[in-house]
């Protein structure tokens, strides 16, 4: 297993632009970086391969290697001044990271943002709502945050439908997650029994990695 992650910022003009296309070409531009990022770790490993991007899961043509992205945009602020004729910037901070494996599908997430209690409460099992009901505000946001990178990447290693990927009961995890969430390691595993994979922890990259 082999992963990599970037970040960059760029800038899109906004002045004459609707808000779908400004997110039509951020999607590009993500789309374009994390095959970039591909493409470095493919140069790392001193493979020549390309993507194969028909189906989920992603594959490499010739090695037939599983192949999975994550990426995250936000906007960070907005440039404006309505007294000047001045173009409008709106800034965008990127992440994106991509793991391949030879053996089997696996998955990653990387997520800045914390979790929406009312979301959590509307997408989370119960059991799980139960344990993270009982928790201090500051804990109980960042497990709930892991939660949901895990669940994310369960859902591209097993191709779940978005709902029914972030209902299912990691409940069993969460000691695991308590214990792990205060640890200052770059890199945590878990074994994941019930499914037979392992998760990985990188906190200081806000990533998760199902393998």
């Amino acid at each position: 297993m082999q992963w990599r992650h970037m970040q960059w910022q760029y800038r899109i003009p906004t002045v004459s632009l609707s808000k779908r296309e400004i997110a039509h070409r951020q999607r590009q531009q993500q789309r374009t970086g994390v095959r970039l990022l591909l493409q470095s770790l493919l140069n790392k490993l001193e493979m020549i391969d390309t993507l194969d991007d028909a189906s989920f899961p992603y594959r490499l043509a010739n090695s037939q290697y599983y192949v999975c992205f994550s990426h995250t945009g936000t906007h960070n602020k907005i440039i404006s001044n309505q007294h000047k004729n001045e173009n409008l910037f709106e800034h965008l901070d990127n992440k994106a990271a991509v793991i391949i494996s030879a053996h089997r599908p696996v998955g990653i997430d990387i997520e800045i943002n914390a979790v929406k209690w009312q979301v959590a409460q509307r997408f989370y099992h119960a059991n799980e709502m139960a344990i993270l009901q009982t928790l201090p505000p500051m804990q109980r946001n960042v497990i709930a945050k892991l939660l949901w990178q895990i669940k994310e990447s369960f859902i591209k290693v097993f191709q779940y439908k978005l709902a029914q990927g972030l209902g299912k009961d990691y409940s069993y995890l969460i000691a695991d997650l308590i214990k792990d969430a205060t640890s200052k390691s770059p890199l945590l595993a878990i074994n994941d029994n019930k499914s037979n994979y392992r998760i990985a922890l990188l906190n200081f990259q806000q990533i998760v990695i199902v393998y």
